[in-house]
């Protein structure tokens, strides 16, 4: 099925701000491969989508080269490009990468979010359970990422670059996931307010534990149900890591 199809009969794409085309064209491409609407396989052809979108060439360049470094899409010859589908050995690295990333984040953040930032993460997770319940997931997704990042945010600049990039990167599967277990949503949701508990209170090894936990939960669910029996390696010497560093050694 042609692009032109697959959109047909969806919202098209708005561009608010000319000087931001590429960006506005990379978002609207990017929801529509997390969301399913564009599936794995599916040929993307720079002539085509320039056509359907009305856009020019330069910016849907731009936008091409930012969904391959998400590994959304190859990159191919002759601009023409393939919507890539879960790779497993993917996953695992990037979770790992995230587990150890964000529970270091929420250990330094505990105890030290400001009144505002604990509000913030407050409506932040309200947000998450009525927008999911109300089936918006494209709502859900900001507020999701919105809570996350005020748990991390004392990592410092560097490191909370890096958290938002795989956050970012990791969307595909959290949306895989809650579609696969949309009976589990209440679960996720407690495990938010542990991590959540954990960092407000100043508990900085439950904040580690409870983040490792809620991160790598994810990623296994998602590669058993896409590669039966293959586990996740990287991600388990990550929580091991993590383990041993919160063990306490006075026995």
């Amino acid at each position: 099925m042609s692009i032109g199809e697959l959109l047909a009969g969806r919202e098209g794409l708005r561009i608010a701000d000319p000087r931001q085309t590429s960006v506005s064209v990379h978002t609207y491409l990017r929801d529509l491969i997390i969301s399913g609407a564009v599936p794995p396989g599916t040929q993307l052809k720079q002539a085509e989508l320039a056509r359907v979108l009305a856009v020019s060439r330069t910016p849907l360049r731009e936008a091409f080269r930012m969904l391959q470094e998400e590994g959304l899409v190859s990159a191919e010859p002759n601009q023409r490009s393939v919507v890539l589908g879960l790779d497993a050995e993917e996953l695992d690295s990037l979770y790992a990468a995230r587990v150890t990333l964000e529970s270091l984040g929420a250990r330094i953040t505990a105890g030290r979010m400001t009144r505002d930032e604990i509000r913030a993460a407050t409506a932040a997770y309200k947000e998450m359970d009525r927008t999911y319940r109300a089936g918006d997931l494209a709502s859900w997704t900001v507020a999701h990422r919105r809570f996350h990042r005020l748990l991390v945010g004392r990592s410092g600049a560097p490191v909370l670059r890096t958290i938002s990039s795989y956050a970012e990167q990791s969307e595909r599967y959290v949306r895989i996931d809650q579609l696969t277990h949309a009976q589990d949503f209440d679960a996720r949701q407690r495990e938010h307010q542990a991590i959540f508990d954990a960092v407000r209170d100043g508990d900085g090894r439950a904040a580690v534990m409870e983040m490792a936990k809620h991160l790598s939960g994810t990623a296994r669910r998602v590669v058993e149900n896409h590669a039966p029996g293959r586990g996740t390696p990287c991600v388990d010497a990550a929580v091991e890591l993590l383990l041993c560093g919160c063990a306490d050694p006075t026995g």
